[in-house]
């Protein structure tokens, strides 16, 4: 480097942006912290900030930023570029509750665009009670890393995919392609594997969407898995809130890590795949109290994290991890506004899935959806574009909030989870609900002026029991975890089908399978946004494992070594099926009214003799009712265009025992096609239906029929 042995330049620099900007000569330095700044201290009683520079050798030179603008220092060095290796530390004396500066602890940027190398769990890195500890934690820290902005976009646009024609993927960057055998060993379970030509045509073929991801932000491996020999896996341990997660890149930690990812977001946006992040903005690595000195609790810790005013050494945990962010501090609020807008414009990333969001609505105590998060997600020109989607809950008081956030966003709907779940595999009576769910819920977004793809509708996700594994586990299997099967939820709401775990039994397993094809296709003919765990399409499975959060290793990495074909197959018609039908994809709610200027209703219910289900109908005895779809969905394209479809019915029957179905008289369609029965994974036969006709559902089963003309009368014979 041009200043290892050298005097190194300082000029004043600017306040903003935050973080080290690079502009092609020279790097801007600039922090904001409350602790150094003493604010609520006396006059005179300041402190400081130092910024550290890393040489090749790893010799630390320490340049104190002696230019301030309120809690923000600054500096300019005309003399550092990329690649450069850096952090912070702070001095003064604790004069606020809560302060927590102590000069022996290198800090990493809370703006650092990439990090280099990973936190050795030592002693030094633990907080000091009186600030003045003697043991440097900088041979154990990270480093914050100078990064060149420039990257060719090229032509890169955003897909843009309207909500309604969206099909969610849930993906864990590594997990996807560790085991892939088509993706180059040097690939593997890297940004640069997951946009590999084999992953491309997989989920091409498969017909999503878009890929959301699971975090990407730096995070941290926490001391106690590490010290039992697991890795904090699936990432929700942020500690870097614009940094792409170093070992997911082939090219090493100083800077690759952020090209590799956009070359990821560019390919996949050339396939015509958008990219959602799962960011966790609710709390940090830094854990409570005890929890390391990282980063934010030696800047600010009283501004950074929710304290208790009675005492600050304890902090709020909404989110069962150790801390929760401030969201009533502005520079909380900046510090994520700014992230979300980083992630946007630079790394044109298509959206986001926030992790916990009840937290993030948390005022005080209560959660306030018209909270200041959410006003300025509002008002912002940038992130109030993309896809929002919220986890609608966090682990305290009054922290399940499905139903309940703004209109802009989506949310994982846990009462489809659930609801779907019971009607298949604990055979409980909710057919009613079951038929708000598969309509978009609209008893849950509907009063709020919201649409359809304000449901995220999902049977399994990442946290819990993978498709396969919820119809052939009744209990958790977590004993790896090491925490004596203890952790993982116990409502499950699955079923074994008679036999715990595997079994070659042929009756167990046809009864598994139908059941998945059944949950498959209950998610793809609902109204809302469906959202597929990556692998449930090749029957993956964790050996019963329900939290797989600390296993990195082959338990969580999707195995593609001998994929269900068959299923896989299944998925596949499914989703084109979906794509292909407007009237699965609506813009509004279903109401059961005439359609405009039409006698027929949008929607309408039929018992199994073919007549029109009463409010008796629904009771909990009730196992099977016919969904009729209007195919006049009285909708407006983009351009103004009449959106029409085939005129559908979706035949459920979720009892042990095989059934028939009455279909609707001929007012409601002259005749019907068999399109898909979940009694197989194959075709069906092409078999007509005429108006009134009888057809015949398995037990367990789902049948989907397509409109048809009746077929001409046959001639008259002549005399």
């Amino acid at each position: 480097m041009i200043w290892a042995g050298g005097k190194l330049r300082v000029w004043p620099g600017r306040p903003s942006p935050l973080g080290a900007t690079w502009d092609g000569a020279g790097t801007n330095f600039a922090i904001f912290s409350g602790s150094a700044a003493n604010e609520g201290g006396t006059p005179g009683e300041r402190g400081g900030v130092t910024l550290c520079l890393f040489d090749d050798d790893d010799a630390e030179i320490q340049v104190p930023l002696v230019e301030r603008a309120g809690p923000v220092f600054h500096g300019y060095l005309p003399d550092v570029g990329p690649g450069v290796r850096y952090g912070f530390r702070v001095t003064g004396p604790r004069r606020r509750p809560g302060d927590l500066q102590d000069p022996s602890k290198l800090l990493l940027d809370p703006y650092a665009r990439a990090v280099a190398g990973s936190v050795r769990w030592t002693d030094s890195v633990q907080p000091d009670p009186d600030g003045d500890s003697a043991i440097d934690s900088a041979p154990d820290m990270p480093r914050s890393v100078v990064v060149n902005p420039w990257f060719d976009w090229g032509q890169d646009r955003r897909p843009n995919t309207p909500w309604h024609r969206t099909v969610l993927y849930e993906a864990h960057v590594r997990g996807l392609t560790m085991l892939h055998p088509e993706v180059p060993p040097d690939l593997r379970g890297t940004y640069l594997g997951l946009c590999a030509p084999p992953i491309i045509d997989h989920l091409q073929q498969l017909g999503v969407t878009a890929v959301e991801l699971m975090p990407v932000h730096q995070f941290v491996n926490d001391r106690r898995l590490i010290e039992m020999g697991l890795r904090n896996y699936w990432g929700y341990n942020s500690i870097g809130f614009f940094a792409p997660h170093n070992t997911y890149a082939v090219g090493g930690d100083r800077g690759a890590q952020v090209q590799e990812f956009k070359v990821m977001v560019k390919t996949l946006h050339e396939a015509g795949i958008e990219v959602i992040l799962d960011v966790v903005y609710n709390h940090t690595a830094e854990g409570g109290a005890g929890g390391p000195v990282l980063s934010f609790k030696g800047l600010d810790n009283p501004g950074y994290y929710r304290l208790d005013p009675d005492d600050p050494s304890v902090y709020v945990d909404y989110t069962g991890t150790g801390n929760s962010l401030n969201m009533r501090h502005p520079n909380v609020l900046q510090l994520i506004m700014d992230s979300l807008r980083y992630w946007v414009e630079d790394m044109h990333v298509d959206g986001f899935r926030f992790d916990l969001a009840a937290t993030l609505a948390r005022e005080l105590h209560d959660v306030d959806r018209l909270s200041s998060f959410f006003d300025l997600i509002q008002q912002d020109p940038v992130v109030s574009q993309v896809k929002l989607i919220a986890e609608p809950w966090d682990v305290g008081e009054g922290g399940y909030q499905v139903g309940n956030f703004p209109a802009l966003w989506s949310e994982w709907n846990g009462q489809y989870r659930d609801c779907v779940r019971d009607l298949w595999c604990l055979d409980r009576g909710v057919l009613g609900e079951f038929a708000s769910r598969i309509t978009g819920s609209s008893d849950l977004y509907e009063d709020d002026g919201r649409r359809p793809h304000a449901s995220i509708n999902f049977v399994t996700a990442h946290d819990g029991f993978t498709l396969s594994d919820l119809v052939s586990y009744e209990q958790k299997h977590n004993w790896a975890n090491g925490e004596d099967n203890r952790d993982g939820t116990d409502d499950n709401r699955s079923t074994n089908c008679g036999v715990e775990g595997p079994t070659d039994d042929p009756v167990v397993v046809a009864h598994r399978d139908r059941l998945r094809r059944n949950l498959m296709a209950t998610l793809m003919l609902s109204q809302g946004v469906p959202m597929v765990l990556h692998g449930d399409e090749i029957g993956r499975t964790q050996q019963g494992n329900n939290n797989g959060y600390a296993q990195d290793n082959e338990i969580s990495w999707v195995d593609w070594s001998d994929p269900d074909e068959a299923f896989l197959a299944f998925c596949r018609r499914l989703i084109d099926l979906r794509r292909g039908h407007p009237a699965l994809q609506r813009h509004r709610f279903l109401t059961g009214r005439p359609v405009a200027e039409g006698e027929l209703p949008d929607v309408a219910w039929f018992t199994p003799q073919g007549t029109q289900m009463s409010w008796e109908d629904w009771g909990p005895d009730a196992r099977q009712v016919a969904m009729w779809l209007n195919g006049d969905l009285a909708e407006m394209g983009p351009r103004g265009e009449s959106i029409t479809d085939d005129t559908l019915l979706v035949c459920v029957n979720a009892a042990d025992a095989p059934s028939s179905q009455v279909l609707p008289p001929e007012e409601f369609a002259p005749a019907w096609a068999l399109v898909l029965d979940t009694a197989s994974s194959g075709d069906p036969p092409a078999t007509r239906y005429p108006a009134g006709g009888t057809v015949q559902l398995g037990p367990r089963t789902i049948l989907f029929l397509e409109r048809r003309l009746a077929p001409a009368p046959a001639p008259t014979p002549s005399p």
